[in-house]
């Protein structure tokens, strides 16, 4: 059971999640706990560091944010023990869960499971500090980068081999894309290890990707619920699971969209071998991560337009490390633009059905929404287009693909 800090905000919160605890240990089952900062708490300590030191030391970050989580865990063992259920909380380093030595944003390399195996044998309840772990050649404590609980949750999961891993959250399961957009959305009952996988790199913010990656690896049945049910008749929630495991299959299973968006584009660069690696290595060397690429040749073909979208946060960086090599790369002109929405439809109906996008494009067109660039995959497509018309276009593909609540 994972559960994200808006459902440990506060004492009472823990004290509704210690009652959702008590139901599956009286349900008869064995159980672990992972539990994330208190809602905010993780920003708070971010500041802080920032505030110490715009450079500070990435060591020092992980042992300053990691102590929200340490806060949570032992006030849930508190409030179990204080219902009568037996509990401990166990630190990343204590179990261990190695990492690698990433700060900030480690990699799960093991996870021990022999001592919270003794724990059980006791009938004890496993209260975990989600989102952290050790490098064991050097000691120091490491996180795993923002959302990390739901991976710790997957990867324990995964150790213990866990009859399956309930991760509660705000929301009571997975729904077609964002009900604050489209309210006709509907909660799915299922979706595939490779649908959620898109859906949460695409701008859906229920699961971080890691922890679905991590899923799919391990084939870890995952339950997406709502801790704000009521402890003693909760709703199922999503299962995501096999694509095997799916008997009606949806041509499109969700829309997604994500505004942390920004379009870069080169005008006139020279149409020569070597040119696209001149631009990109140096990106993907600076850790900024590029997205949709178009290459569009001039009529000369001496010269070529490159457009393609980074992150919004790392817009300014790429822009001017772009016109710092200006002479090498020998581009006219650059342009930018951070006002831009990248919308996505998801399923792995798609791989049998032609036309998917093509219907999207005309939908998209007639509401007068001017397409910036595409991109497709065997299971999904994802269009950039000007942020204002986002709520428009989301609207318009979840009916055009029948999603709406009926």
């Amino acid at each position: 059971m994972k559960f994200g800090g808006t459902s440990v905000a506060n004492i009472e919160r823990i004290r509704n999640v210690a009652q959702h605890v008590k139901r599956e240990v009286e349900a008869g089952h064995e159980v672990a706990v992972v539990v994330s900062a208190m809602s905010g708490k993780t920003n708070e300590l971010v500041a802080w560091c920032a505030d110490a030191s715009k450079l500070y030391d990435k060591r020092e970050y992980d042992a300053v944010v990691a102590s929200g989580e340490q806060v949570t865990s032992g006030l849930l063992a508190i409030a179990l023990q204080e219902i009568g259920i037996p509990a401990r909380s166990w630190q990343g380093w204590q179990i261990p869960i190695r990492t690698s030595d990433a700060h900030g944003s480690a990699r799960i390399e093991s996870i021990e499971e022999a001592g919270l195996a003794a724990g059980f044998a006791r009938k004890e309840v496993a209260v975990i500090a989600g989102f952290q772990g050790i490098h064991e050649a050097s000691g120091r404590l490491t996180t795993l980068g923002r959302g990390g609980s739901d991976t710790s949750a997957v990867a324990i999961a995964a150790a213990i081999k866990a009859d399956r891993c309930d991760i509660y959250t705000d929301v009571d399961g997975v729904y077609t894309t964002d009900p604050r957009i489209v309210p006709k959305a509907r909660r799915l009952d299922r979706v595939a290890f490779e649908e959620m996988l898109e859906m949460a790199s695409l701008g859906a913010k229920v699961l971080q990707v890691r922890s679905v990656e991590v899923a799919m690896v391990h084939k870890v049945k995952t339950f997406v619920r709502s801790s704000f049910d009521d402890p003693a008749d909760p709703k199922p929630g999503t299962l995501i699971c096999d694509e095997e495991d799916i008997v009606e299959q949806q041509v499109v299973t969700g829309i997604a969209f994500s505004r942390d968006e920004a379009q870069l584009t080169l005008r006139r660069v020279s149409d020569k071998p070597g040119v696209a690696a001149a631009i990109f290595v140096p990106l993907a060397e600076a850790n900024i991560n590029v997205d949709m690429i178009i290459q569009v040749v001039s009529d000369d073909a001496k010269t070529t337009d490159i457009t393609f979208t980074v992150p919004q946060a790392d817009f300014e960086r790429a822009r001017t490390m772009l016109e710092g090599m200006r002479a090498d790369i020998g581009f006219a002109t650059l342009q930018g633009a951070n006002d831009v929405v990248k919308i996505s439809a998801i399923g792995i109906g798609m791989r049998s059905h032609a036309g998917v996008a093509a219907r999207a494009f005309k939908a998209l067109a007639d509401k007068g929404i001017n397409i910036r660039a595409i991109t497709t995959s065997e299971i999904k497509f994802s269009v950039l287009i000007d942020a204002e018309y986002t709520e428009l276009a989301v609207r318009t593909l979840h009916t055009l693909y029948g999603l709406d609540k009926a």
